[in-house]
């Protein structure tokens, strides 16, 4: 009965090699007879990726003594991991749906630039603090519905059209105040404090939500060899709607707290990525590449939320987000 059991388990681990090591597809075979797996699953790892949120805004129209740009406020530098879960289902040989999407599991390295401009005299920057970055990460998540417009001679690789959704929201803390430059800025109660040093203090937290409602763009394979393949990805958005929200926590007397500042705007976005892929056996592979996602308006609206007075809404000039970075991972199929 003991070794009834016994070759039974060997031979379901053999089964399972030989499943796991089965070889890649040869170049014979034509892609009519090729079968597509059903659903593809990856684990990816963004290891090293760099991202900067930039906004500014104009008041000058309403006062001319105030700067254009008036204020400019940068997140950069900003370093973090992020893990990536994504799947596609195949509902036949050439139409599919995707999914994808990542969060960070560390966010605590950037730097907040915060300048201040002022018209009087010319325009000239009359303000700038910095202040340590940390916060609750990046977020995001993609849905498409694709569809395998070519398929290359000799079953060397593909071209795919997709189409679909993306969300992306990042949060960004500021933390600690320190005064690198200030001059007099020539306008009346408005005044910056030299040599102002606040360690470790909470002073601005951001949060920017990207919704891109459609998105347009084609993945690409072409197989080097039976086990290694090139891919390109690439999208673009014309439509991209951005909620910006900004707390000024060492400002309670002079501005609410949810928000103090608030931004909306309209504009375009664009994601790229270029990779390698080597099977490890049939149905695992190992992936690297390079992505970038990037999003900037075209139009856009700023509006203060001060405490007892009425708000100032004036023109969004610009606000831009970037992240890009080396990308590892591993992809199954089944």
């Amino acid at each position: 009965m003991e070794a009834r059991q016994v070759h039974v388990k060997v031979c379901s681990v053999i089964a399972l090699l030989s499943l796991i090591s089965s070889p890649a597809p040869s170049w014979g075979q034509e892609p009519e007879l090729q079968v597509r797996p059903r659903v593809e699953l990856s684990l990816r790892s963004w290891l090293f990726t760099t991202g900067e949120t930039q906004w500014s805004h104009n008041v000058s129209r309403l006062d001319p003594l105030f700067g254009n740009p008036t204020s400019k406020l940068t997140y950069k530098d900003n370093d973090t991991h992020i893990i990536e879960l994504g799947g596609r289902l195949n509902f036949t040989r050439r139409a599919f749906f995707e999914a994808y999407g990542g969060f960070s599991v560390s966010f605590d390295r950037g730097r907040l630039v915060d300048d201040d401009f002022t018209a009087v005299g010319g325009q000239h920057l009359f303000s700038r603090t910095h202040s340590d970055v940390t916060g609750s990460g990046t977020q995001y998540v993609n849905l498409n519905i694709g569809f395998r417009a070519v398929d290359f001679p000799g079953s060397r690789g593909h071209l795919d059209v997709v189409g679909g959704f993306q969300y992306w929201r990042t949060e960004y803390e500021a933390t600690g105040v320190s005064q690198v430059i200030c001059t007099p800025s020539g306008i009346p109660d408005v005044a910056c404090t030299p040599n102002l040093s606040l360690p470790g203090v909470l002073a601005i937290t951001n949060t920017t939500h990207w919704i891109t409602p459609i998105q347009i763009g084609i993945n690409t394979e072409y197989r080097v060899t039976h086990r290694v393949s090139v891919d390109l990805k690439a999208s673009v958005s014309p439509a991209s709607i951005v909620l910006n929200d900004d707390i000024h926590h060492l400002r309670p007397d002079q501005l609410q707290q949810d928000p103090s500042f608030s931004m909306w705007g309209v504009g375009v976005g664009a994601n790229a990525g270029a990779g390698v892929k080597f099977l490890l056996t049939r149905n695992l592979a190992l992936t690297g590449g390079y992505r970038v996602m990037w999003n900037r308006t075209y139009y856009g609206r700023w509006e203060n939320h001060p405490i007892g007075g009425a708000s100032v809404n004036a023109p969004l000039t610009e606000l831009q987000t970037i992240r890009h970075g080396v990308i590892v991972g591993l992809s199954g199929s089944f």
